[in-house]
């Protein structure tokens, strides 16, 4: 498996999009081939997404599809590049219990 961060700060916008049209992120996640998990996270306006796939193609395709959909769904000046780590997961965990929103 691999896994993606991307932190986004001073992502007021992104957040308020995100929420706004959540089940359009949603089909846009879910739809990578090879997909495991997305986690998005809220502090104040710095926002941190966390993705695993099973390779890393699902990845770098989610990686891609994040960036253009920033940039058609925000205007170029709301939303700096986010800080990415992509690698190789070394540990996965999970208890198995629902996501809460």
């Amino acid at each position: 498996m691999f896994a993606v961060t991307r932190r986004y700060t001073g992502a007021s916008a992104l957040i308020a999009a995100i929420e706004q049209r959540r089940s359009e992120v949603e089909r846009l996640v879910t739809t990578v081939p090879g997909f495991v998990s997305y986690y998005a996270i809220r502090s104040g306006d710095t926002l941190t997404s966390v993705t695993v796939c099973e390779d890393l193609a699902g990845v770098n395709e989610l990686t891609r599809r994040s960036a253009e959909w920033v940039r058609e769904n925000l205007p170029e000046s709301a939303v700096e590049p986010p800080v990415s780590t992509i690698g190789d997961v070394l540990i996965a965990l999970s208890a198995g219990v629902g996501v809460a929103r």
